[in-house]
């Protein structure tokens, strides 16, 4: 067998080959997501109050929360339909999760909801190569995706345990489609008839690119390459109106400019193309170098604007490959469908698949012209192009990003003292917010669930007490490390239960303190591999916040810092250089000099 690891938030998986027998076997035992004891549940959030309320509100909590939780109270009644429901379905919890999360929230999905991921420059600086590279990459993907097919894809374990694998299929051939009070997810690529195409993005405009022969075999490098170079050869730059920009509008106004756009016929057929793509390749033009580490993550992240790379991006496609002329690659995904550490596994292959040749021979087929999707744009659709392209343009321009390799020292350092770098890395960004705005804030950082059946996501909250403590009184060597307690998918669900029984909201949620525990200013979240030198970016949950991505090498750690410009209290450069010095203070802390 062979075995490599991986991380994913503060913990640690395993990877084996097995074959598909075992596969299945292993996919069948992962157990149901247990409901967590209310008691245990209501304990955490108060120890997750300590460090943020003082001593009058917390006891005024205290007494909310004994009542919720007494014998006979509402807590354990709720509590009962939640269990219930843990019978009943798959997961308790995920499916309301992604609509609260994700599909409820009307904010623009560029910034506030998609991840982005920057992965090492390539060695190239034309278009010619810039080609050559994408037909690898889609090759790439291809044969990541017949592995799932196959059933020959690599199981996880977490601790001895497998993981869910049930979100890899939903991957491809999947679209967020904007509502009216809520979006929903399509998953084309269950039908019987799944389809064989890709979308290729270049200077606006839109392609429809079948991957696969006739005869079910995935095309070659080389075909997939000729069939690109006739896409360049179609899409000069013309006055054509970048339709990707409607993606990137509030939900509620994207999807009542969706419902006129599909009045059309022509439409319909471009934008179900779109949809049912199995992915998307934006081939973005070259763009000015103001910043080159800040650029590339901002490029991958919102395409750099209207007058940049913008309109090559379907912002509610689920996964959006994009590869510039001047060698910057990534992947942007949507989160209510793709998730880090699937994504990560994904990324892993290509970038394996990329270094080696291609052994394959192009079959001498001609092969059909790739389709042209077309709009037909009215005076109305024109209209919420403008809009859409002035609204994105003011959030890009709001969005402050500082991406820096720290290098004085890795994740090594922090494991050479028994601690988890992870921790590590938290208890020096709790630090360094504390020095910047002299108060503690909520902070999440992200731990998968998938060792239960339709898992997803859990935060582990910091600072606790015991971290508080460490930042008051930062030379007291007793504090080494945080601990998080998952808290906020229970609590989110007794919410719901509640609202699902047709009752009022429950008095301990609608407390002042559950409103600042859920007040991220913090949003942290580990790079899922830890092989390459990639840069993870998304934006601050909340309009005063942060959101900080870090990427732990043996000897250096990338960080991308996301704040947003409206807001006079955070600033990312200044949150940046203070956590430069805090960790150089940690590392002294530990390595003190005589």
């Amino acid at each position: 067998m062979i075995f490599r690891k991986i991380h994913s938030g503060s913990c640690r998986a395993w990877l084996s080959r097995v074959s598909l027998r075992q596969e299945l076997c292993f996919f069948s035992s992962v157990p149901p997501q247990p409901v967590p004891p209310l008691a245990q549940t209501l304990q955490g959030y108060l120890r997750a109050l300590e460090p943020l309320l003082p001593p009058e509100e917390l006891s005024h909590t205290r007494r909310m929360v004994h009542d919720f939780g007494r014998p006979g109270g509402l807590g354990p009644q709720l509590q009962e339909g939640l269990e219930k429901r843990a019978r009943l379905n798959k997961n308790w919890i995920s499916d309301w999760w992604v609509q609260r999360a994700y599909l409820e929230s009307r904010q623009p999905l560029p910034v506030h909801s998609n991840a982005a991921i920057s992965l090492p420059r390539r060695d190239f600086n034309d278009w010619r190569s810039q080609l050559v590279f994408a037909s690898r990459l889609i090759a790439a993907v291809l044969d990541f995706k017949a592995k799932i097919n196959t059933g020959q894809l690599q199981v996880e374990f977490m601790r001895g345990k497998p993981l869910c694998k049930e979100l890899y299929p939903l991957l491809f051939s999947s679209c967020r489609i904007p509502g009216p009070k809520h979006d929903y997810i399509a998953h084309y690529g269950r039908s019987r008839r799944s389809p064989t195409h890709i979308t290729v993005v270049r200077n606006y405009q839109f392609f429809q690119l079948e991957v696969y022969n006739s005869d079910g075999s995935r095309m070659t490098e080389s075909q997939i390459h000729g069939q690109l170079l006739r896409i360049r050869s179609q899409s000069w730059k013309t006055d054509k109106e970048p339709m990707g920009i409607l993606t990137s509008e509030h939900r509620h106004t994207w999807g009542e400019a969706y419902n006129r756009l599909l009045r059309d016929k022509l439409n319909q057929e471009s934008v179900r193309m779109i949809e049912t793509g199995l992915f998307s390749l934006c081939l973005d033009s070259p763009v000015m170098r103001i910043s080159d580490e800040n650029r590339k993550a901002a490029q991958v992240l919102h395409g750099g604007g209207t007058f940049s790379n913008s309109g090559n991006r379907w912002f509610d496609k689920t996964l959006q490959f994009v590869v510039g002329e001047d060698g910057s690659w990534g992947l942007l995904y949507e989160q209510a469908t793709a998730e880090g550490p699937p994504v990560a596994t994904l990324l892993d292959h290509v970038i394996e698949y990329c270094e080696k040749p291609d052994p394959k021979r192009a079959p001498l087929l001609p092969l059909p012209m790739p389709k042209k999707l077309y709009f037909h744009i009215d005076r109305e659709i024109k209209r919420d192009i403008e809009h859409a392209k002035q609204n994105l343009d003011i959030l890009i321009n709001d969005l402050d990003v500082n991406v820096f390799n720290f290098k004085k020292f890795g994740k090594n350092l922090p494991k050479q003292h028994q601690m988890s770098p992870n921790s590590f890395i938290q208890v020096a960004l709790q630090l360094a917010y504390y020095r910047v705005h002299s108060e503690v804030c909520p902070a999440c950082d992200i731990a998968t669930q998938r060792m239960f059946r339709g898992g997803r996501t859990e935060y582990i909250r910091s600072p606790t007490k015991q971290g508080l403590q460490f930042i008051l009184a930062f030379d007291n060597p007793s504090v080494s490390a945080l601990n998080g307690h998952g808290i906020d998918r229970h609590l989110l669900g007794l919410k719901l239960q509640a609202i699902e029984e047709g009752m009022s909201i429950p008095k301990i949620f609608m407390d002042t303190a559950y409103g600042l525990a859920t007040h991220f200013k913090l949003r942290t979240g580990q790079m899922p591999a830890n092989n390459t030198d990639s840069v993870m970016c998304f934006g601050p949950l909340v309009p005063d916040g942060y959101a900080v991505c870090y990427n732990p090498q043996a000897d250096h750690i990338h960080f991308s810092i996301t704040a947003f410009n409206c807001c006079e209290d955070t600033n990312a450069e200044r949150l940046a250089r203070t956590l430069r010095d805090t960790m150089c203070h940690l590392q002294e802390m530990l390595q003190p000099t005589v």
